[in-house]
């Protein structure tokens, strides 16, 4: 018994990741290692952490022998500088240095959410908010993402508002306005929030089971090869570089069920370029045409869902009954298409931002925006640009200048890659 006891405290330390944060190797980002004997789970973990702490991802190495893994990430904060902050430090040790997977926060404890989906239209997401309040529901936290024409949406509600009886009432009225007349339909579901491990992954996997698949737009450019003298199968990913982009790609590889062996992350000035070398979670590479368009369309989509179009509209007020409904009927009765938010409370104050755009996604007028901003509070309502240069999608011209466009995004560089990547010592050493 007593050697059963010292064999699983030797599972258990295979199996928790070590991490190591050097601000010494590089003179321009922090290191954040990660090693590991779990195959699957502990690089998504990693990545939303990070993208969680609102951090940028710089450079990225994934390397693995099959047996261990380790990651190691190149990190700055939004302003590009080391982190520094001892707090954020501990954190991240404290978060990734488990076991188990992070915890859910203590915050979303006693609370149901909702799982909404459907064919977005102007005014709808006031609709939804006006039937909360007349339901007599606080919203706690909700988070939202349009996509071609789709709506994927979270709301937390306080467990003792929502009983069995008043859930079945408020999922019969949002299911009637999700599904209006549109032949596309929608969708409402109730589930405990300890359910929803994180916000942005299931947002990600309701559009994807909502499929948002339909070409509207210019796609960044995916492609997914085949290397069979190894077993891999590689897909890389060229676009403008934005906030979470690494998060959102891996996720959906995740949740498709597929392991990085490998991959290379890099940023140059507006651009990033994703290569990653994967395989099933049975060990097998993509095996058909048809499943590597299907891996290529969701990580196109996965990329597009987070676009931050339109103008961000940033309210800090004190919260209220109705607050919600308030807000966003003032928008629809100017004319202002809700593309994304993001919803919380802490204490009695009410944190929201929203971003705008005209009707059909087009520009908003900027009468719009002021006539929305008298109505609710010059102070409390602030329009900010939509967001920086390195985030705003590529014009026609950034894109042919970018490599040819798609043309050259199958070149991959395996002599380089694996030079690379199986020298791990020599990652930790090298910034380039």
């Amino acid at each position: 018994m007593e050697w059963l006891d010292e064999y699983e405290k030797l599972v258990i330390r295979m199996n928790t990741p070590r991490v190591v944060i050097d601000n010494a190797v590089c003179p321009t980002a922090t290191l954040v290692q990660v090693d590991s004997a779990r195959k699957t789970g502990v690089l998504l973990e990693a990545v939303q952490v990070l993208a969680d702490l609102d951090l940028s991802i710089n450079k990225a190495y994934i390397s693995s022998d099959g047996r261990w893994f380790m990651d190691v990430f190149h990190v700055t904060d939004r302003l590009g500088r080391k982190l520094t902050d001892d707090s954020v430090i501990t954190y991240i040790e404290q978060s990734l240095g488990t076991w188990n997977e992070p915890a859910r926060p203590a915050a979303l404890e006693g609370l149901t959410a909702l799982e909404l989906t459907g064919a977005d239209r102007t005014g709808l997401i006031s609709e939804v908010f006006a039937v909360l309040a007349d339901m007599a529901c606080s919203v706690v936290e909700s988070q939202a993402w349009t996509h071609r024409g789709r709506l994927g949406c979270l709301v937390f509600l306080r467990d003792e508002e929502v009983d069995t009886e008043r859930m079945v009432r408020i999922e019969a009225r949002l299911g009637h306005l999700l599904r209006g007349d549109s032949s596309a339909g929608g969708a409402v579901a109730a589930v405990p929030a300890a359910a929803v491990a994180h916000s942005d992954r299931r947002l990600h996997q309701l559009m994807s089971a909502d499929r948002d698949h339909e070409r509207a737009s210019p796609t960044p450019a995916v492609s997914v090869q085949s290397w069979a003298e190894r077993g891999y199968s590689v897909v890389t990913v060229q676009c403008r570089d934005r906030p979470k982009l690494l998060f959102d790609v891996v996720c959906t590889l995740t949740d498709m069920d597929y392991v990085v062996f490998h991959g290379t992350i890099d940023t140059t000035g507006e651009q990033a370029h994703q290569e990653f070398y994967i395989r099933h979670a049975d060990g097998s590479p993509i095996s058909s045409e048809a499943e590597r368009q299907r891996v290529s369309q969701c990580l196109q989509d996965a990329i597009e869902r987070r676009s931050l179009e339109g103008v961000r509209l940033e309210l800090c007020t004190p919260d209220r009954p109705g607050l919600l409904s308030d807000v966003t009927r003032t928008f629809r009765e100017n004319g202002l298409l809700v593309a994304q938010f993001e919803v919380s409370t802490k204490g009695d104050m009410a944190s929201n931002v929203f971003y705008v755009t005209g009707a059909a996604g087009l520009a908003v007028d900027q009468s719009a925006i002021d006539a929305v901003r008298q109505r609710v509070g010059m102070d409390c309502l602030i329009a900010k640009e939509n967001r920086p240069q390195l985030y705003q999608k590529a014009g026609a011209g950034d894109r042919n200048d970018s490599n040819g466009g798609g043309g050259g995004i199958g070149l991959f560089y395996l002599g380089n890659f694996v030079k690379r990547n199986l020298a791990s010592l020599g990652l930790i050493k090298s910034c380039s």
